[in-house]
């Protein structure tokens, strides 16, 4: 498959994650964690920069175990920070420790992170008719709700472009072009 959307055709990283991840839908709750702790490390940054740190970032916070990632330290945290090829800016390493919280919070009133936040499409994905990579919003009504909903409970980095960007990575929302390969038709 040679065809994809503009945006992933910068390198061999970025290809891959387009064709194997991107608006594939997730139902595990560590990787839908892991995916909200990278795109708000994206916020202000490019993806291609976030994705060449991911496997720094996987393996400073255990693989994105959310229980291990609620109980680091201040000093745990500022250790990552100097020690691990992380973004360095310091609100958003300690957005790993607030967020794994608010998905313990999540977790015990749902069940699950991934209820929490399927149940915003029914779980069913949110599937765009895209002709080019320009007509893709950078956020939607159902981010902006999202957001808010993610804010209320205490999350970090989780603004309506933020969230958009999520619900992308996760599957909740499908954005790849008509002429994609990897576009997926809504049955």
């Amino acid at each position: 498959m040679g065809n994809r959307c503009l945006w992933a055709q910068s390198n061999a990283m970025m290809q891959a994650y387009h064709d194997e991840e991107w608006c594939r839908p997730s139902r595990d709750d560590r990787y839908l964690f892991e995916m909200l702790i990278l795109e708000g490390a994206q916020a202000g940054l490019s993806w291609n920069i976030v994705l060449s740190k991911r496997n720094a970032y996987q393996e400073a916070f255990h693989q994105f175990d959310v229980d291990y990632c609620a109980e680091l330290s201040d000093a745990e945290l500022a250790s990552i920070k100097e020690n691990y090829t992380v973004v360095k800016h310091g609100a958003k390493i300690q957005s790993v420790r607030t967020n794994a919280q608010a998905v313990q919070s999540i977790q015990k009133e749902w069940g699950s992170f991934v209820d929490f936040l399927w149940s915003f499409t029914d779980g069913i994905p949110v599937h765009n008719n895209w002709e080019t990579d320009a007509q893709i919003p950078a956020q939607s009504p159902l981010s902006v709700q999202l957001s808010k909903e993610l804010k209320k409970r205490g999350f970090k980095f989780v603004g309506p472009v933020t969230t958009y960007s999520f619900m992308q990575a996760i599957g909740m929302v499908h954005d790849h072009i008509n002429s994609c390969d990897y576009r997926i038709v809504k049955q």
